[in-house]
C-alpha cells in the first residue's frame, strides 16, 4: 500500500504548466507537459476521438502547429490533458485552443509575440445577447400594425 501512495505523489510532483481558457459559456483547464511522446486528451477521450470534425481538430492543434512554427520549440514533445466544460464543441474547441495557447506562453515568453499576432491570447468575448422583455428576442420587436 505505501508503495501505491507514493506513484501517486511522484506522479503529482510531476512539472505541469496549467492555463485557462474561455470563449462563450465553454471553459478549458489545459495542462501541459514535457513528454516522451506527444498525447492530446481532452475530458478523456483522445481529441481525435472527443472532436469529431476537421475543423475543430483543427482548431485545437493550431497553437502548436502554427505558434511554435519550426524551430527549437518543435523538438519537444507534449502531454496535453484538457478539462472542458459548458457550451457547444465548438465553443469548447475554441476554449482549448486559448487554454493552450496561454500555457505554451507560460512556458516560453518568446512565444508571446507570435501567439498575439495569430489572436490566440486574446478572449473571444462575443456572447449570446440576453431576451429583453417585451421583445421576442434580443432586439426582434413584436409585429406592430398600424389599424
Amino acid at each position: 500500500m505505501d508503495k501505491e501512495k507514493k506513484t501517486t505523489k511522484e506522479k503529482s510532483k510531476e512539472e505541469y504548466i496549467e492555463a485557462i481558457g474561455r470563449r462563450k459559456t465553454s471553459t478549458a483547464r489545459v495542462r501541459i507537459w514535457q513528454a516522451a511522446k506527444t498525447s492530446f486528451v481532452v475530458n478523456g477521450k483522445e481529441a481525435k476521438e472527443y472532436f469529431q470534425t476537421e475543423e475543430e481538430r483543427r482548431l485545437v492543434s493550431d497553437p502548436i502547429i502554427k505558434g511554435l512554427g519550426s524551430g527549437e520549440k518543435t523538438d519537444y514533445k507534449w502531454k496535453i490533458e484538457a478539462k472542458v466544460s459548458g457550451g457547444g464543441v465548438h465553443s469548447q474547441a475554441e476554449a482549448v485552443r486559448h487554454g493552450l495557447a496561454r500555457a505554451l506562453v507560460s512556458f516560453d515568453l518568446e512565444l508571446r509575440h507570435k501567439m498575439k499576432t495569430l489572436g490566440y491570447l486574446k478572449r473571444d468575448p462575443r456572447a449570446k445577447e440576453r431576451r429583453k422583455f417585451g421583445l421576442k428576442k434580443a432586439r426582434k420587436a413584436p409585429q406592430w400594425s398600424k389599424r
